[in-house]
């Protein structure tokens, strides 16, 4: 993220950073970096599926702190993919990375990867405690430096870019943000968070006055995640950079700091722009000119979305949005953070990108199993778009479009074509994307319901808090590959009635002890099973799926305008904890049971129990025969995974075939 090596850089010398004490003060936080350093530095789990409870204490705590030393928080969150495209191939890159990242923690190994609620979770906390946040139409940083200087408060995030905009009031690093440290003012009652600031006038100062204005042909020379050209190293390999006097060594770093120094021998951008041009072949010039001149404009506060309108009221006005034709209504839901950003990526790009979790990567990606939701979701979205584009035109609607999603097959990034066939013109509500708000409940509840393969009937015996997370359970063990077992099912509805138990303990007129037993007994399930000896990649993938239908099921949901309500996700999933319980249940009939000293608790669990398993057909827990199990477990043990014979030979893949659209090419 940002520019390459500019971060440690700056930290590696004690003249960039200035120590503060941060109170009294407006703070804009970059939401997306805030929940990956929060989850990241906090030793949370990374391999089970992610501990969504504990990243909402420890958000809690973060928000309590910035609170104690009055510091009001307002938290801006990217929103789509670049338009421009500008950034498609570090976009593909990062997929990559975090593909293998995934992998290694699927094998043991070590690495680092997001589980897929965590942004869902940040958002409903934030919701939960009042604090404003945004979120923008694309990517957010212009914006988040544009309110900073407008409100002159600093920055909280902990992204190289921002060391290239003139943030008046400075920008701090999240990993220099003492927020677990707070401290009391000398002779008052006062608080305050330890911090370091950034300043770019004073880092320009210490490069003999640098113009500030050369600060974004630093970025794109040094290589961001806008542009990275193979034409540059010819201009290095030509130039002489003055490197002077460096406390640190590395060869990024000297190219660092050589680069800053040349170019405060320069007045203008367009002079050492020129400069530049003369170190290139004749024939690269002007293309790479060109190129550097459009990176550089992703640090242009121009045009820029005002967020203080948003904040002070509730008015958020995309220009591109606009421009697109994006409804006002999805507009004004993206910015709340009621749709989620793969939507308008699917609605304006026609592209997704799907994450990879730890998995078995010897089998189809998780997502396969909520394929048929996406196919609805791009269905909804793309009815307007493509009939109002094909109106003007006076042509007739065309039979099928489609979306692409890039996804993994096995650990490879392959890029998909899913086709999508639109939404009959002779259905009895006009299902058009800018009147999915004015449907009535009855239709968008039936098209959400048909989707999951669930009747109303069914859930009538669960509370209306606690249907969609039951009718998501029972899409979840009719789709998923391996199939559910019932220690599976039974250990996610555990976890789901242990999230319910926070609400009873928090509650000072209930006396009864049995919940905090229970709560200690599955605080200790949680826990003892740590560090398991050996990761159980089949489990791990049927879980895994069970996330995925509950990302997948949200979003149509939203898209939808909620007519089922949208259920606690903070505590609705423990990822160590439901493993845990699933190597528990194995062996043992007993541990659901626990919930036997807290009446209450278990009466849910029963009737969690018999409405799922009213809602599914008789035979789905039902063990397959004994040598296919045998053969199977053979498999699995020599590694010797057998993959259907459809998906051997790409070359070959016939169109129709379900398996198909997963190995298209890059």
């Amino acid at each position: 993220m940002g520019i390459q090596g500019l971060m440690s850089f700056v930290s590696s010398n004690r003249n960039f950073l200035n120590d503060i004490h941060m109170r009294n003060t407006k703070l804009i936080i970059d939401g997306n970096n805030m929940y990956h350093q929060l989850y990241f530095d906090s030793g949370l789990d990374l391999v089970h599926g992610g501990d969504y409870d504990a990243f909402t204490d420890l958000l809690n705590k973060f928000f309590e702190s910035l609170s104690v030393c009055n510091i009001q928080a307002y938290v801006v969150f990217d929103g789509g993919c670049d338009i421009s495209d500008k950034k498609l191939e570090t976009q593909k890159q990062r997929i990559r990375d975090k593909i293998k990242k995934a992998y290694s923690l699927s094998t043991g190994r070590s690495g680092t990867v997001l589980p897929f609620l965590i942004r869902d979770v940040c958002l409903q906390v934030l919701r939960k405690l009042n604090v404003p946040f945004v979120q923008c139409f694309s990517e957010a940083d212009s914006e988040i430096v544009a309110l900073a200087n407008l409100w002159n408060c600093p920055v909280l995030t902990f992204d190289s870019d921002f060391c290239i905009y003139d943030i008046k009031a400075g920008y701090c690093p999240m990993n220099a943000f003492q927020w677990k440290n707070i401290c009391s003012m000398k002779g008052s009652h006062d608080c305050y968070i330890p911090a370091r600031s950034f300043l770019a006038q004073r880092f320009c100062n210490y490069f003999n006055n640098l113009n500030l204005a050369l600060l974004p042909l630093f970025a794109v020379l040094t290589g961001n995640d806008y542009i990275s050209l193979p034409a540059l190293e010819t201009f290095f390999s030509r130039v002489h950079l003055p490197i002077g006097n460096i406390s640190h060594s590395g060869r990024k770093h000297m190219r660092i700091q050589g680069l800053l120094n040349w170019l405060s021998g320069f007045a203008e951008v367009k002079e050492a722009m020129e400069k530049v041009m003369n170190y290139l072949h004749l024939k690269d010039r002007e293309s790479v000119r060109q190129l550097l001149y459009s990176a550089m404009e992703e640090y242009n506060l121009n045009n820029t979305v005002n967020l203080e309108q948003f904040f002070h009221g509730g008015l958020y006005v995309s220009p591109t949005a606009v421009q697109l034709n994006v409804p006002d209504w999805v507009q004004g839901a993206l910015a709340k953070g009621a749709l989620c950003p793969l939507l308008s990526d699917a609605l304006i790009l026609r592209r997704v990108f799907l994450h990879a979790q730890v998995e078995d990567f010897r089998r189809l990606s998780v997502h396969f199993v909520t394929k048929p939701i996406r196919k609805v979701i791009y269905a909804l979205l793309l009815n307007m778009y493509q009939s109002s584009q094909h109106e003007l035109q006076g042509s007739k609607r065309p039979k099928q479009i489609s979306v692409e999603e890039y996804d993994r097959l096995e650990t490879n990034l392959r890029r998909s074509k899913v086709e999508i066939s639109l939404i009959s013109e002779d259905s009895d509500e006009d299902l058009r994307l800018q009147n999915l708000p004015q449907l009535p409940l009855a239709t968008r509840l039936k098209l959400l319901l048909r989707t999951m393969e669930v009747k109303m009937t069914d859930l009538k015996s669960v509370a209306p808090a606690h249907q969609l997370t039951l009718s998501i359970v029972c899409y979840w063990i009719r789709h998923t590959d391996p199939k559910v077992k019932l220690h599976h099912f039974k250990a996610v509805l555990i976890g789901i009635v242990y999230g319910e138990i926070f609400d009873t303990l928090n509650n000072t007129e209930y006396q009864d002890d049995g919940p905090r037993v229970v709560y200690e007994q599955i605080k200790r399930i949680k826990s003892e099973g740590a560090h398991h000896k050996k990761l159980n990649l089949e489990d791990l993938h049927i879980l895994c799926q069970w996330q995925c239908c509950v990302k997948n099921v949200l979003s149509l949901n939203q898209l939808l305008c909620k007519p089922l309500p949208e259920p606690d996700i903070t505590r609705l999933y423990s990822g160590s904890l439901v493993y845990n319980l699933v190597q528990k249940l194995k062996t043992s009939s007993t541990t659901e049971d626990i919930f036997k000293p807290c009446p209450p608790m278990d009466t849910l669990y029963r009737d969690f129990v018999g409405a799922v398993m009213s809602a599914i057909p008789p035979d789905c827990f039902q063990n397959r025969s004994k040598s296919a199990s045998k053969k199977s477990k053979k498999n699995a043990k020599s590694g010797n995974i057998k993959m259907p014979d459809r998906i051997k030979n790409p070359q070959q893949c016939d169109t129709t075939n379900r398996f198909a659209a997963l190995l298209l090419d890059d």
